[in-house]
């Protein structure tokens, strides 16, 4: 990212629509049309990137989402070139289908310098292949890239994504014909003012098909009416949440030598007011004053606070 080449904030060139229907007497690549709901869940799955890598860049960073498509992995694979990139499969359990997490190869190095305490800076001759060092941060952003996405999938899908071992080359992935259909979902990350890099998440058209009608559908944000057996039964559920409701009479203030010197029999002076503060957690709930109530040592609520930050 510090050393990004000079890359547009959005696609640099325009990309065709998601909704391929292919030429006369060939199979469409993408039988869903417009893939809505993956949209919108791509979209959530950016908002998380940014907790992410901003640990990892030092700095804030802006994310985003950038339209699917659907194209031919071998269409993907020529669109990249040749530079340096890491090919990560994600088995996506319970199906036998795997996608591809690709992320650039320079953005990778990036990386690696910034965690082992550089300014970020790759080197300016990309090598051929990643170092057992690269790879590992390959593996390590992996583990840290799929569980947004599993938590970002789950309203839809239960799906484990699992990465697997990462290659340098994409003709050394096992499984992957440059015919098959590919849903490509691309994220843009920028740190303050450096250039945005990209992550590119694919997915089999075949790995989605089962979940076909929910991908299609439309997000509609509208109102809806609440259930009042519903609203009754929580109200009661919350009515019941138990708190502890502590008071602190007094905390005496004694110097380190003093309580090096104490043993038993000795006195430590107290002293409180004729109000004291009754506690919920760390919100104060009022204060009251001290006395006995059935035998018991008690506090008489003497008024209540409602505060912004304190308990409502």
């Amino acid at each position: 990212m510090v050393n990004g080449p000079d890359i547009a904030e959005r696609r640099e060139r325009a990309r065709p629509a998601s909704a391929d229907h292919g030429l006369l007497g060939e199979a469409k690549l993408n039988p869903f049309g417009d893939l809505h709901t993956l949209q919108h869940l791509s979209a959530r799955y950016a908002r998380s990137l940014r907790s992410l890598f901003e640990p990892l860049l030092r700095q804030e960073v802006r994310s985003w989402a950038e339209p699917l498509v659907v194209q031919r992995f071998a269409d993907y694979r020529a669109e990249r070139g040749d530079a340096l990139t890491a090919w990560m499969p994600l088995t996506m359990p319970p199906q036998a289908d795997q996608g591809l997490c690709v992320l650039d190869g320079r953005f990778v190095l990036e990386l690696l310098d910034l965690f082992f305490g550089g300014s970020g800076a790759a080197p300016a001759m990309l090598p051929s292949e990643f170092s057992p060092a690269t790879e590992a941060m390959v593996e390590r952003l992996g583990a840290m890239l799929v569980e947004p996405l599993r938590q970002a999938w789950e309203p839809l899908a239960r799906i484990e994504f699992v990465p697997a071992r990462p290659e340098a080359s994409a003709a050394m992935l096992p499984g992957f014909d440059g015919d098959d259909a590919m849903i490509v979902t691309r994220f843009g990350i920028a740190a303050g003012t450096a250039l945005p890099v990209f992550i590119d998440l694919l997915y089999p058209v075949s790995a989605l098909k089962p979940h076909g009608a929910a991908l299609t559908g439309k997000v509609v944000s509208k109102p809806v009416d609440t259930d009042p057996g519903w609203r009754s039964e929580l109200t009661r559920a919350v009515m019941g949440v138990r708190f502890t409701v502590r008071s602190v009479l007094a905390e005496p203030v004694v110097p380190l030598q003093t309580l090096m010197t104490l043993k038993p029999g000795d006195v430590i002076p107290i002293s409180f007011g004729p109000e004291v503060p009754v506690m919920v957690g760390n919100d104060l709930l009022g204060t009251g004053t001290v006395g006995a109530a059935n035998g018991h040592a008690a506090v008489r609520l003497t008024s209540l606070v409602r505060t912004e930050g304190s308990l409502q």
